[in-house]
């Protein structure tokens, strides 16, 4: 029987935590079942892409990230539409695909079930011809996140500070949202296209999404005052957003959205610039990724503190390794 192949895609910079051993975690694992594994570290962006397009050209069974959400789209935009299984090894700040499979950020757990061996066919979406895994989004989201990516330290205390400064003085812009047949004009404070459940770090803005339904969930936040629009922040962590009266939320499987100005946007938490017309469809059954169980609406109570947990455990071993 041929051995399988194995890449392993590192983002060395990722996130903030340490990744020395590593590759000789991921390669000791899986040479126990069978599996060879190759590594290769991104230096900058599109590496995570050409090394998985690489891996696909050349045979490899699968295709293994060890990054934040910014190098799973990388390497998932390579893995769309071909037979190669992808893993996810959560390595960033955010992990928001991950933490939708239930994919726990201890590394010797994602490896478990990797090994396990079992895949889920994925759907994906498509803004303007870029990819997305996880969340789409205009407005206040996508301003904080062009703000992070500017910012010298990672981590959830400076997203936090980040978020907070840009609250204090965020005005919203006007969108027109065709979808289903009716058209939907709104000063948002957000609109998130969503294929999976959350942003990362737990914070669910379309709690009962899923991955292999072929639709997207969309929320839009509506512009509330300073407290309204904040408190929609304790909703977002807790997995109830969809109860707030600031918020609108439907599926469709292809919207278009028209707004005032050109601007910035997010892909899965990666900050870009769009026009005024943005086009945005779902591509269902494209991507082959390893699970731990099928994917489902979430727990929203149940589901962020039993990941607390497990990221709590992941950072006591680290100080022990």
């Amino acid at each position: 029987m041929k051995q399988q192949r194995a890449l392993l895609i590192i983002n060395p910079i990722s996130g903030t935590s340490r990744k020395e051993g590593l590759e000789r975690r991921v390669t000791d694992r899986l040479s126990e079942i069978g599996i060879e594994v190759f590594a290769r570290r991104t230096t900058g962006s599109g590496d995570a892409t050409a090394f998985a397009c690489e891996a696909v050209g050349e045979g490899y069974d699968m295709v293994l990230a060890a990054g934040g959400d910014g190098t799973v789209n990388e390497t998932a935009n390579a893995l769309c539409g071909s037979r190669v299984a992808f893993g996810i090894i959560p390595c960033g700040s955010g992990n928001g695909l991950a933490r939708h499979l239930n994919i726990p950020v201890d590394v010797r757990a994602a490896l478990e079930i990797i090994a396990e061996g079992r895949t889920e066919v994925c759907d994906c979406g498509e803004v303007n011809g870029h990819n997305f895994f996880c969340t789409f989004g205009l407005g206040f989201d996508a301003t904080v996140s062009h703000k992070f990516a500017e910012s010298k330290r990672r981590g959830k205390l400076t997203y936090l500070s980040n978020t907070f400064k840009e609250y204090l003085n965020y005005k919203p812009d006007e969108y027109v949202i065709s979808a289903n047949g009716q058209v939907i004009t709104d000063r948002a404070f957000i609109v998130a296209v969503c294929n999976a459940s959350q942003y990362g770090n737990n914070a669910y803005i379309a709690p009962q999404a899923s991955i292999t339904d072929g639709l997207l969930d969309v929320t839009i936040i509506h512009y509330g005052n300073l407290l309204s629009t904040a408190l929609v922040g304790l909703d977002l962590m807790s997995g109830s957003i969809e109860r707030n009266m600031l918020i609108h939320a439907f599926r469709a499987s292809t919207l278009k959205i028209e707004r005032r100005y050109e601007g910035a946007v997010h892909v899965d938490g990666e900050p870009m610039e769009m026009g005024r017309e943005i086009s945005v469809v779902c591509r269902p059954s494209c991507l082959k990724v390893f699970t731990p169980q099928a994917d489902r609406p979430i727990r929203p109570l149940l589901t962020p503190i039993m990941s607390m947990m497990n990221d709590i455990g992941y950072t006591i071993r680290q100080l022990f390794e």
